[in-house]
């Protein structure tokens, strides 16, 4: 937005200091002349005939007022052009830093050394968000650059299914139909996840009030055919546990979180267990499983997009694209709640969700 050129904060603070020493020196000078004034008398003998009388002290008195109030007009000026320059260098680098940043570097820090004031504050609370918009950006890029890589993977197979077809006709039509099914529904899941984590992200969601338990309850009935098929036994326990939030997301963060616990588990004779409750005033959602001991160092990159350990890899029925629990973890960013990841000493995970508790 163009504005209309106007003074430099450097000159008005200057006219400012200069005009307040004027008006404090102009001052002084008419209490000295009152005084003066008062106790010199008017007469043309003076005071005892050896005094000044009143009209030889405002010949002598008035030029030399005047010589000083030129002097502090003088000296304000220049001494409040000094001052302004030296109060306002700190917003100088500051606004070097926000150029460089709107520039598009990102990586350029402040770093204001000194005592705690005013402009300390500002720069180092500029160098917090800068820091923080570079993580952000670097992320978003990085996952623009997985998400792209994951797109382009089943576009692929499907344009080598399409040119083997054609290369050879007699290849057997209903495979070749299975297969690029196969892939096309693995693209739309992939599409729709990340549609999803988007919008999570974004937070445009109308806030209702929802039973984590009921969620719970429906994600367990939903999988409950895939932990059967696995030998896996599902609980679902706990009691009424109210939050604020979007009930489509919330029962997709708990499908994801008990649908990992489920592919994530014991080949056989695992259990799942999701727990409900209320803990000093969050709503809490637990999901426990059992499973191979997990490393601690590939705990945190758990809810990272796209990061896809050989412990995490899975093919067949449930293959994802590593975006599960980073879903989860936006899901419950956006609503204002608390994630915690856990390796159990025995093997498996152990998932804690905090959120705001509404009554």
């Amino acid at each position: 937005m163009r504005r209309r050129p106007g003074l430099s904060v450097r000159l008005r603070l200057t006219l400012s200091y200069a005009g307040f020493l004027a008006v404090a020196g102009a001052l002084l000078l008419a209490v000295v002349w009152g005084f003066l004034l008062r106790y010199v008398p008017d007469n043309t003998q003076g005071l005892l005939g050896i005094s000044p009388n009143r009209y030889l002290l405002v010949r002598t008195f008035a030029p030399a007022a005047a010589a000083a109030m030129v002097f502090l007009l003088v000296f304000g000026l220049v001494g409040g052009w000094l001052l302004a320059g030296r109060m306002l260098a700190p917003l100088s680098r500051i606004t070097a830093a926000a150029r460089l940043a709107g520039n598009g570097s990102l990586s350029h820090r402040i770093g204001m050394d000194g005592r705690a004031d005013e402009f300390r504050e500002l720069a180092d609370a500029f160098d917090t968000m800068l820091e923080r918009l570079e993580s952000h950006v670097t992320e978003q890029r990085r996952f623009a650059a997985n998400a792209s890589h994951e797109l382009r993977t089943p576009l692929a197979v499907s344009q080598t299914l399409l040119d083997v077809a054609r290369k050879d006709p007699t290849r057997d039509p209903d495979a070749l139909f299975a297969r690029l099914r196969a892939v096309n529904t693995r693209a739309i899941g992939l599409t729709e996840a990340l549609l999803l984590l988007s919008r999570s992200d974004g937070g445009a969601f109308t806030r209702e009030s929802v039973d984590l338990s009921l969620v719970a309850e429906e994600a367990a009935e939903t999988l409950l055919p895939l932990a059967e098929r696995r030998g896996i036994t599902l609980n679902v326990t706990g009691g009424a546990t109210r939050t604020g939030g979007s009930p489509e997301l919330l029962l997709r963060m708990v499908t994801n979180l008990v649908q990992n616990a489920i592919v994530h588990n014991l080949p056989t004779g695992g259990t799942v267990t999701v727990h409900t409750g209320t803990r000093d005033g969050a709503s809490v959602l637990r999901v426990e499983n059992t499973g191979r001991p997990l490393p601690p160092e590939l705990v945190p990159t758990l809810t990272e997009p796209f990061q896809r350990g050989t412990e995490r890899v899975r093919t067949g029925e449930h293959a994802g694209a590593g975006l599960g629990l980073a879903i989860v973890h936006s899901v419950v960013r956006a609503h204002g709640g608390t994630l915690g990841l856990a390796p159990r000493p025995v093997g498996g995970l152990l998932v804690t969700v905090r959120l705001p508790a509404t009554p």
